[in-house]
Order: structure tokens, then sequence, then C-alpha cells
């Protein structure tokens, strides 16, 4: 099983990359504490750093927000994921404790400012790509049952058919999503090489480095971009 980028993609986005962990053998069932005072010290850190400023002018937003226009994804009617996180922390709503693999991966998502999605690979099938859709792919969105079809041209996260993210880093599917019982997860990190690099590999070392201590479980690393178009997960 890989996680491999399409060359199509990195033809509308040349400086494209992927910060990559893989996590097998985790338990994902247990309390832990210094995983909720992580994410909200992050969330307050937000609030006091961003109250006020406009989160869509923000250069680290600004970078996802370029890259959505060059693929024609309307970044005012569809934000990236870590535009949306950022905007509700800094007008103080904070955000929900899921679980605590997701709010871990929320809380580094919120320091370093960039997207950071997480996969249960048991419920992959076949390879996780990035790449533009396909008429007849189809998503359901994350919390509903709705099945959706898509036309052609959308970048996506997908399994076969399945896509995982629409528009690129948007929003993520029922499918695929971590529960209590996910054991062996896929963390992309979503960025650029010339403009947020140094804050990709940053995330990916300090969530990995975290994974390996609260976990104990086995983490690998890994790195993608136009010049290493995948990454074997198993």
């Amino acid at each position: 099983m890989k996680f491999r980028v399409s060359s199509e993609v990195f033809k509308k986005l040349d400086n494209v990359c992927f910060g990559v962990i893989v996590v097998k053998g985790i338990d994902n069932n247990l309390e832990k504490s210094e995983i909720i005072e992580k994410l909200n010290q992050e969330i307050k850190n937000c609030e006091d750093k961003l109250k006020d400023m406009k989160i869509k002018e923000l250069e680290e937003i600004l970078y996802y927000r370029n890259a959505f226009k060059k693929i024609e994804i309307n970044p005012n009617k569809f934000m990236s994921s870590i535009e949306a996180m950022l905007t509700r922390t800094s007008k103080g709503k904070g955000l929900p404790s899921i679980s605590p693999i997701v709010d871990l991966g929320n809380a580094v998502s919120l320091k370093y400012m960039v997207p950071l999605g997480a996969h249960d690979i048991d419920t992959l099938d076949g390879d996780i790509e990035v790449r533009f859709s396909k008429k007849g792919d189809t998503f359901i969105p994350l919390g509903t049952e709705e099945l959706e079809t898509l036309e052609d041209g959308e970048l996506i996260y997908s399994a076969g058919d399945n896509i995982r993210t629409r528009r690129w880093i948007w929003r993520q599917s029922e499918q695929g999503k971590i529960t209590n019982k996910s054991k062996n997860i896929f963390f992309p990190i979503d960025g650029f090489t010339d403009e947020n690099y140094d804050s990709v590999i940053s995330a990916r070392d300090e969530l990995a480095s975290l994974l390996k201590e609260v976990f104990s479980c086995d983490v690998n690393v890994g790195f993608v971009d136009k010049d290493n178009t995948e990454f074997e997960i198993y």
C-alpha cells in the first residue's frame, strides 16, 4: 500500500509537498490528559495571537488560498481546513475534543498553521492518492450518509473511486475517519516547498515524536514532492 501524488497535480502545483506520518498499533481509547492540555494551550495561543486579525490575510493562509485559486477552488466559499480552524479559534469558539489522536493532530496543526489530515489505514481499499477527480467518483461527507457524485477535475484525496477528502483539504469523508477503534493511521501534512516547508517538516517531526512518546507505537515518517511522488505505507 502506498501514498502517491499524481503527476497531474504537480503540473498545476509544482511546489506542493506533503509531510507523511504512519503509525501502527495505536490505542485511541485511552484518555490522555496531556493531549487535552496541549490542545487547549494551542487554542489559547491562537486566541491571543490572532484575535481581531483577518485570518484570510495571514501569510500562512495565503499560501493555501492562492493554491486553491490555481486549481479553480474558490477559497472564499471553500476554506481550507487550517483556515477554518484558525478562524474558529481566533473568534474564541475553541475546538471540540474528539479523540486523543484527532485532538493531538489538531493541536499540532494549530501550532504550525498547516493542514493536517488523519486517515484510518484499515479502511483503505488500495493506495491513497492525491489526484484530480474522475466523473463518477463518490464521496460521503463526514457525519452523514449522503452519497455525492463528482464530475471531472476536482483535486481530492482518494482510495480507489472513494473520495477521502473533497476540494483537496476542505472536507473529509465519513469513510476513513478516525474512531476509537482506529489502530493504524496515516497522517498527511500539506504545504509548499518554497513557502512553508519548514513548518511542514516541524509539524511532521513534532507529531511523530509525540505519538511515539504518548502512545508507545511504531512511527514512520516520509516526504513527498515532485521529485519523490510516492511513499510506502505498508
